[in-house]
């Protein structure tokens, strides 16, 4: 990854093909390239947004091609407004929600599996502390895996391409909802929080 001097970076969203299915005992390689390097400034200041491009290919060829967003943003100030919240989301009739419950051992757990040794996962006291949450932030990654999973275990169609992106942090100070809403083709997946705020929104298009 580039040199970038701001200090707190979070996975703002990503886009995943599946072009087929990696068998089991095939031996697969993954080729990593910086896309973009992208510099702007915001309410909370300056940011860099980075993309990266992910090709993981098999004996069989391409298999899986993967963006991750990667946004790197200032230090914490104590006492900063937080985002002003939307309207309470109102979701469609049809839609199918999961309760979900996370706690500490869950997020440490997800943060192993992942090599992320970012601590605002797993140490309470520096994310209260240094970050100013209010709790332990609940990985991009995590909410994205519950809602493809969620697809799976009610739709059980097969996913061609599932696109994401994180539009507030989430917190395991409460549980939280993952939605989906099938339409033709496809589906539209969100998480909620209590206060009916989006905080990762998604779609899939099915193979």
């Amino acid at each position: 990854m580039p040199a970038i001097a701001l200090p707190r970076r979070m996975f703002a969203g990503g886009r995943i093909t599946f072009h087929r299915a990696l068998e089991l005992g095939e031996t697969a390689e993954r080729v990593g390239t910086i896309a973009s390097v992208k510099e702007k400034t915001g309410a909370s200041g300056a940011l860099v947004f980075v993309t990266v491009r992910y090709e993981i290919s098999g004996s069989g060829g391409l298999a899986i091609e993967e963006e991750q967003d990667i946004v790197y943003r200032e230090a914490a100030v104590p006492g900063a407004k937080e985002a002003p919240k939307d309207p309470p989301f109102v979701l469609e009739p049809g839609t199918t929600v999961k309760h979900i419950n996370v706690d500490p051992v869950l997020l440490f757990r997800f943060s192993a599996l992942t090599s992320n040794g970012h601590r605002i996962h797993y140490d309470r006291t520096y994310a209260m502390n240094v970050e100013h949450y209010p709790g332990l932030v609940v990985h991009g990654p995590l909410q994205a895996m519950m809602l493809v999973d969620l697809v799976r275990e009610k739709i059980g169609k097969p996913v061609k391409r599932f696109t994401f992106a994180a539009r507030r942090p989430l917190f395991d100070t409460t549980p939280f909802d993952c939605a989906v809403h099938a339409e033709d083709g496809g589906a539209d997946l969100m998480t909620l929080d209590p206060d009916g705020q989006v905080c990762m929104r998604a779609s899939v298009e099915f193979a």
